[in-house]
């Protein structure tokens, strides 16, 4: 288990909730906000949080995004990879149209920043994977790249082609499942035989039962993406290792306040 900070939200007292199934709050959204905003809150000692590509009203795999997430102290900045039609590594959430901005820009620029961590996010996984590694050497950020948009049918890829970086295996967690200890114990199971330091997924899916099955289980969560004030308490509550947002100005805020 990892040692735990603690980081308290005070808010009104919420006299009462509906019902409680699971480990699941159901209630209005108007008091399951202040339920979570009165709670006491316990995150892992290496919290972050991640800003999304577009953060802020910024364009979507800028060098901006990049420059603007950092700003409002976002310990990660993510973005989407994929391979023009020249095998080019290059910041796009589909095909490439041209004119992107590639990765050698991307990596260069963190690497003026010391300890900004970089969340690849793989939306082409192949035979040419390598090259992430070789440009983070390149500008000797290698420790400072992780891989996410991993499937269970990319792991062999990702392990022939950058073997030494880490990476969360990407999992669409079943809602009608997810509450049932057997369920939660064969998805620790398919995350630790992936290699996976730990999964990442979507917040609808997120439960604090979940969070903590993993944490048990030495594995790491991170859940994307918590855009809303409301989630944002919500999830903190459950108390993942990262939370990936596009506002991450203001988790920012609800964390130092």
């Amino acid at each position: 288990m990892k040692v735990k900070k603690c980081v308290i939200i005070v808010a009104a007292f919420v006299v009462s909730i509906s019902i409680i199934v699971g480990g699941v709050i159901f209630m209005d959204n108007k008091k399951e906000t202040e339920f979570y905003k009165s709670q006491q809150i316990n995150l892992p000692k290496d919290f972050t949080y991640t800003a999304h590509t577009g953060c802020c009203g910024t364009s979507d795999n800028s060098l901006e995004a990049i420059k603007v997430g950092i700003e409002h102290g976002a310990q990660i900045v993510e973005f989407d990879l994929y391979f023009n039609t020249e095998n080019i590594a290059v910041l796009s959430h589909d095909a490439p149209k041209g004119n992107e901005v590639t990765l050698d820009e991307a990596f260069k620029l963190i690497s003026t920043y010391e300890n900004v961590q970089v969340n690849v996010d793989v939306k082409l996984c192949n035979d040419y994977l390598h090259v992430v590694y070789n440009l983070a050497e390149k500008y000797k950020i290698t420790k400072r790249v992780f891989f996410t948009g991993i499937n269970v049918e990319d792991i062999e890829t990702v392990k022939k082609e950058c073997p030494t970086v880490p990476y969360y295996l990407n999992y669409e967690v079943k809602k009608e499942n997810k509450q049932t200890p057997e369920y939660l114990n064969d998805l620790v199971k398919i995350v630790k035989d992936s290699g996976a330091v730990g999964i990442n997924f979507n917040k609808d899916s997120a439960t604090k039962d979940l969070v903590d099955t993993f944490h048990n289980n030495d594995l790491l969560v991170s859940i994307w993406t918590v855009n809303e004030e409301k989630d944002m308490y919500k999830i903190l509550y459950f108390a993942p290792d990262n939370i990936t947002t596009r506002n991450p100005d203001v988790l920012k805020k609800l964390l130092t306040d």
